[in-house]
């Protein structure tokens, strides 16, 4: 059984057992990876649907590739510049080819319905808050607030460097 599979902008043609090195994925050594960019598969010359078709491999390291230099360098006008570059790669073993993948169902939504009423029946039921009265006017002016909490702020500071010199 063989598939090529899509990751990372690049197609590999990879069977069970196989080990590939591929752009970087999330995920740390020992974790399974599921490839859902399945292009083609098949057994021999007999090739079967890719549809919902899978590609399982696990994480078999994380590395870097090999350094590359990039030097620039302009004739006659004291230019020169020098960088490198490591590619991260993650080195993967494929587990298995043919896993289906799971398909969404409206289920897990009805589920949640009934717990939501298991846990209104559990809870005894709760009187409404009252209703807060309206703030008054001069508890909402913005005039006479801002005044006070700056009187406030500046008090603070000069209270502690009080306590702080003795």
């Amino acid at each position: 059984m063989f598939a090529i599979v899509r990751t990372g902008g690049k197609q590999y043609r990879v069977a069970p057992g196989d080990k590939i090195v591929v752009e970087k994925l999330a995920g740390e050594a020992g974790d399974s990876v599921d490839l859902t960019d399945v292009l083609l598969a098949g057994e021999g010359s007999d090739l079967k649907s890719t549809d919902g078709l899978i590609v399982g491999a696990e994480i078999i390291a994380q590395a870097k590739g090999e350094k590359v230099t990039v030097f620039k360098k302009r004739r006659r006008h004291n230019y020169r510049r020098k960088t490198g570059h490591r590619q991260q790669h993650t080195i993967l073993k494929i587990v298995s080819i043919g896993g289906q993948k799971a398909e969404k169902k409206a289920a897990p939504k009805a589920e949640a319905a009934p717990k939501a009423e298991k846990a209104a029946e559990k809870a005894p039921a709760k009187p409404k808050a009252e209703a807060k009265a309206a703030p008054s006017k001069a508890e909402t002016s913005t005039k006479d607030a801002a005044p006070a909490k700056a009187a406030a702020k500046k008090a603070a500071p000069k209270a502690a460097a009080k306590t702080e010199k003795k």
